[in-house]
């Protein structure tokens, strides 16, 4: 045979014996390596991707089993990944769930690696008797996912697994410093479209989850994205559009009837969810002495994670769950930029993702800069209820911080108080936000107030004179009449000249902190809708008699002989009693961020 067709088929078939030694997916046959079967100095595979879709072998050595490592019969393997390229990045961030073999048989994920700056790749191993579970899980799993994501976000990984004391000897040479510890491997969370700026805002928010912000990228969808084996690659679809966020990690076993397994250990510790399941690659492995990690992209969406649990995550191929539309808008004097996208609805997650999104439109504007004042504009849409309105005025400030992220906590702060609501769960159907740039650092803060005579009669008006001194500017007279009501209450009364805030606070701080007392979330929203807006100039005329608050509606100078009916209710839990009233409410609207407060007295005849 000539020299260069024997080189062939050598070629051939050894590429054969790649193919057929890479497990192509594990179905309900799959032969397990039973954990009591597990040895010190047993010799092991892990399959995992370094670059592109190549599955690769790494060799590895057993150190022991750590019992009880995570919970009672959460046991975790200690083991040492061998090799040239297992010496040069260690345990790397993407790489939890790839799936460890002994003998053929699959044994379990890859999940923890040994504290940081490590000199050798020590990691530990889920058992995938464990992670099996998980599956167990999903088909018991109660019918509103997103119902028991809200309660079962109590089961947490621990942040470290202390080493017991006849492994010390093994690790010392480490060098990980006072104390050997286990912890999870870092999951690389993808975000493509998202400015530094934004990275840096909004990845201490996100590393508290287990999760190190990385740049990547995404790839068009392939009919081949679904072909999934033990040690490719998936991802967690948080966020898909003009900009996405991705959490990644590597598949551990793939069932015949399309059930997945990955990670090895959780993404967030929800329990059941309902997260798109999207292909990932692996545009190279970066490797680092602190903390190396896979640069990814993602691919198609391919299917739906329904479980985040301590030893796995767990879903299907096949169905896509929904997703929140969201539209952000960001107008400058010069230009007009939209973005769309999607995201998860998830009571934990989505205030950060929108808030994400809502900073990172503003800052991605050419013609933004840190002297604009941003006009805050949109809504968010709930299911069978009253759309939640956002609106708000922020001007540049002292602090180190840009006017952007107050916008971006604002939107976030509102999105928390309707996801925390004791009342139901909410189904968000839809996002609208518009941030509008102004010129100018459009802010005053109220320096005096007087009023022309403090003697008045119910009907009369009064010119109530406001001295405001804007943003590096002079001083200015901003007038206001008040005419006091005819059912204003005889004696001495208060006139409050105030910003927004103060309102809110004041007139309807029993209102907003007695949410549990309300009938509903309804009546939370029109509450929440009601907040007065920060660009006017308000005067609250307050009198010393007794406000009656039912649900969401106030009734000021309530009667006694009402108040009394109402305590004596069976279910009065809805209504609260404040010692004041308001009389009457003006403002002016100012077109800049008012800050500020000032009190009058006054006689009423």
């Amino acid at each position: 045979m000539p020299v260069a067709r024997l080189k062939y088929f050598s070629l051939l078939l050894a590429a054969f014996i790649l193919i057929f030694s890479i497990p192509i997916h594990a179905d309900d046959n799959t032969t397990i390596f039973p954990l009591k079967d597990v040895k010190p100095g047993m010799k092991g595979v892990v399959y995992t991707i370094f670059t592109g879709d190549e599955i690769e072998k790494v060799d590895l050595v057993v150190l022991g089993v750590i019992e009880n490592a995570l919970g009672p019969k959460q046991d975790i393997i200690l083991v040492q990944l061998l090799g040239e390229k297992a010496e040069h990045t260690g345990v790397v961030a993407g790489m939890s769930g790839s799936p460890v073999y002994f003998d053929g048989k699959l044994a379990g994920a890859l999940s923890l690696k040994l504290g940081a700056f490590t000199k050798e790749a020590i990691g530990g191993v889920t058992p995938i008797a464990n992670m099996l579970s998980v599956i167990d899980a999903s088909q018991t799993a109660p019918a509103d996912s997103k119902a028991a994501a809200k309660n079962s976000g109590d089961i947490k990984l621990p942040a470290r697994v202390p080493l017991p004391q006849n492994f010390a000897t093994q690790v010392m040479r480490t060098n990980v410093g006072g104390g050997e510890f286990l912890v999870p491997i870092e999951t690389p969370l993808i975000a493509t479209g998202v400015y530094p700026e934004t990275m840096a805002q909004f990845s201490k928010d996100l590393a508290g989850w287990g999760m190190s912000m990385v740049a990547g990228g995404t790839a068009a969808a392939s009919p081949d994205d679904a072909r999934l084996k033990p040690g490719d690659m998936v991802g967690v679809e948080l966020m898909r559009g003009d900009l996405t966020v991705t959490p990644g990690c590597t598949v551990t076993v793939v069932q015949a009837d399309g059930k997945v397994l990955a990670c090895g250990h959780p993404i967030f510790s929800f329990g059941s969810v309902s997260m798109p399941m999207a292909r990932g690659h692996v545009i190279t492995t970066l490797a680092s002495s602190l903390a190396s990690t896979k640069i990814m992209s993602t691919g198609g969406t391919i299917g739906t994670f329904s479980q985040d649990r301590i030893t796995a995550i767990g879903g299907q191929l096949g169905a896509e769950p929904p997703m929140i539309p969201v539209e952000v808008t960001l107008v400058t004097p010069v230009q007009e930029k939209k973005f769309h996208f999607e995201v998860i609805e998830s009571p934990q997650l989505t205030p950060t993702l929108v808030a994400l999104a809502t900073y990172n439109g503003i800052v991605g504007s050419t013609a933004y800069g840190e002297g604009f004042t941003l006009q805050l504009d949109g809504e968010i849409q709930i299911k069978d209820h009253t759309a939640v309105t956002l609106n708000g005025l922020f001007a540049p400030s002292d602090m180190p911080v840009p006017s952007g992220f107050f916008v971006a906590s604002s939107v976030q702060g509102d999105f928390a108080r309707i996801y925390s609501n004791p009342y139901e769960v909410p189904h968000v159907s839809g996002i609208r936000i518009r941030v509008t740039a102004v010129p100018e650092r459009r802010s005053a803060t109220i320096e005096n107030a007087w009023i022309e005579k403090n003697e008045l009669t119910p009907g009369e008006t009064v010119s109530v004179k406001v001295q405001l001194r804007p943003y590096r500017g002079p001083s200015f007279i901003q007038e206001m009449p008040v005419t006091i009501p005819a059912q204003a209450a005889r004696g001495n009364l208060q006139l409050v000249i105030s910003d927004a805030e103060t309102v809110n606070r004041t007139v309807e701080s029993a209102a907003a902190s007695s949410q549990g007392q309300l009938s509903g979330l309804e009546e939370l929203i029109k509450l929440m809708n009601r907040d007065r807006e920060n660009d006017r100039l308000y005067a609250t005329l307050l009198q010393p008699t007794a406000t009656l608050l039912v649900e969401d509606k106030i009734m000021p100078n309530a009667p006694t002989s009402e108040i009394s009916v109402m305590n004596h209710r069976q279910n009065n839990g809805a209504v609260r009693v404040s010692n004041q009233s308001t009389a009457g409410e003006w403002s002016v609207e100012m077109h800049q961020v008012i800050s500020g407060e000032r009190t009058l007295s006054l006689t009423v005849r």
